[in-house]
């Protein structure tokens, strides 16, 4: 009793549930079904201390109860979220098949975000699924979020990992888990889609206008709501997948349903970091065609927001023809966009102030010298800036000795001093990112020893990856060719 008291009145939470009381087509009201033992095995102190949430006074079997849906925080107000969505092109009914949403905590700053349960049993969304995960994609969600956030990358983020004290059946049987997952919101794209499928007109106006209220309160509506959020969408996707290609990140699975409207980077199942730079970078197990590799990320978004556009039809004007025709003229506007802030991306990793006409010339020059000397993506920009940490014999080629003097050049035209530009360069390139094999590598340490030791080792070096550190190099080595070309990722479903 005294746990529950405390959990009640000095945890902080502080429920809003808004979602609610949108019209019930869009959720089920569900509880996450009883774990047989839980266990917090991960706890992101920093996130909660943010969120405004203090559980010191609660015991560690108190708050794996909670984070597993054992004992529900007060006033929370748990559901299923229904959505659709195109996976991999192909059309389907989805819906939250193994996440509960708890409700909306709002933060001290007055930020409200969803707090979600992800494994936490069956809901009428499942299909055939056991509405439930395992311990290892669980915890790749944990470090791969988290490394986005230090990446300064909108992303959702996680608070907790829990075992169940349960096994899965996959192929092989698995320790059952449930993350507890913090976003802006889960409104993704398909929840637009699933509504458009629906036919519903009327909660579709509500939906636009409680998505332009929670997450662009501070837009002018001067033509119409669809028409603002539509904007104010791919503006947000333009910029998440930009910030991605910057680092070099993969998401592996991006499907509409996996497109938030907040603009943040959700579901990190097939995901992974492009080490060798290609274009054609595939991880996932299940993109046999390429569909989601690293340079088509801005075609499939086009795509996706495409997607998007036709739901709001019915909205942006009672002439179908005439809003078709608005529309297009929207969604065409996208690549032009993209390709200019693509082009200014690349400009800051250059280190470059002003804008030159040869510009783009240079940037494909040096992107086809990486991809003909098998480059590492992140390494070759720190290797301009003259980073020490990192070596290869690839940079003593004639060849790359000739960009690096055509770069060097170009910098003289900004016309600022090479301090200035260098300072650009790192705050946009990463002296290290979540190598893929040693995520792996943490990952089975757990899995196989109970061995958190290289897992909290990551963690701690990528909060800060903009840092030049030699407490780095666990994440500066790079992996052997043949494994990182054998490399691949699963959805963990």
């Amino acid at each position: 009793m005294l746990e529950k008291k405390l959990n009640n009145i000095e945890s902080g939470w502080n429920f809003d549930n808004s979602y609610r009381k949108l019209p019930n087509i869009l959720y089920t009201k569900i509880k996450p079904i009883p774990v047989k033992n839980s266990n917090l095995v991960y706890f992101n102190k920093d996130l909660a201390e943010k969120l405004g949430l203090n559980f010191t006074n609660l015991s560690k079997k108190y708050l794996s109860d909670m984070f597993s849906g054992n004992i529900l925080p007060e006033n929370s107000e748990p559901i299923a979220q229904a959505y659709a969505g195109h996976q991999f092109g192909h059309f389907t009914m989805l819906g939250d098949g193994r996440g509960i949403l708890l409700g909306e905590h709002i933060s001290p700053n007055n930020k409200k975000v969803d707090v979600a349960l992800k494994g936490s049993g069956k809901t009428p969304y499942s299909r055939n699924g056991d509405g439930r995960a395992s311990l290892g994609p669980m915890l790749r969600e944990y470090i791969i979020s988290e490394a986005m956030y230090g990446l300064k990358i909108p992303t959702t983020r996680s608070l907790a990992v829990t075992t169940t004290g349960e096994i899965i059946n996959r192929e092989t049987p698995l320790e059952g888990s449930i993350l507890t997952r913090i976003a802006s919101s889960h409104i993704r794209v398909g929840t637009f889609q699933y509504l458009s499928m629906k036919g519903d007109i009327e909660t579709l106006k509500k939906l636009v206008k409680y998505s332009l209220e929670r997450h662009y309160p501070e837009e002018t509506i001067i033509r119409n709501p669809a028409i603002t959020l539509l904007e104010s969408v791919i503006s947000k996707q333009i910029s998440l997948v930009i910030n991605w290609m910057r680092v070099g990140f993969i998401h592996g699975v991006l499907n509409t349903d996996n497109v938030t409207i907040s603009g943040e980077t959700i579901d990190y199942g097939p995901c992974a970091f492009m080490n060798i730079y290609n274009p054609l970078t595939v991880f996932s197990s299940i993109d046999h065609q390429g569909r989601y590799s690293f340079n088509n990320q801005s075609i499939i978004t086009h795509w996706n927001i495409s997607r998007f556009a036709e739901t709001l039809i019915p909205l942006i004007d009672s002439d179908e023809k005439k809003a078709i025709k608005i529309g297009e003229e929207i969604i065409n506007q996208f690549q032009n966009n993209f390709k200019i802030q693509w082009v200014n991306m690349m400009r800051d990793k250059l280190g470059f102030f002003n804008h030159e006409n040869e510009d783009e010339i240079f940037i494909q020059k040096l992107l086809e010298w990486m991809y003909k000397n098998k480059a590492d993506y992140t390494n070759t920009f720190l290797y301009l800036i003259n980073n020490k940490l990192i070596q290869g014999d690839m940079y003593n080629l004639d060849s790359f000795k000739e960009i690096k003097n055509q770069w060097e050049k170009r910098i003289l035209k900004n016309n600022l001093s090479l301090d200035l530009s260098k300072r650009k360069m790192n705050s946009n390139n990463p002296f290290v990112i979540p190598r893929n094999h040693m995520v792996e590598k943490s990952l089975n340490n757990i899995l196989e020893n109970k061995d958190y030791k290289l897992f909290k080792n990551i963690l701690k070096i990528c909060k800060n990856p903009y840092i030049k550190s030699k407490n780095n190099n666990v994440l500066n080595n790079l992996p052997d060719p043949i494994d990182e070309n054998k490399y691949k990722t699963f959805c963990g479903t």
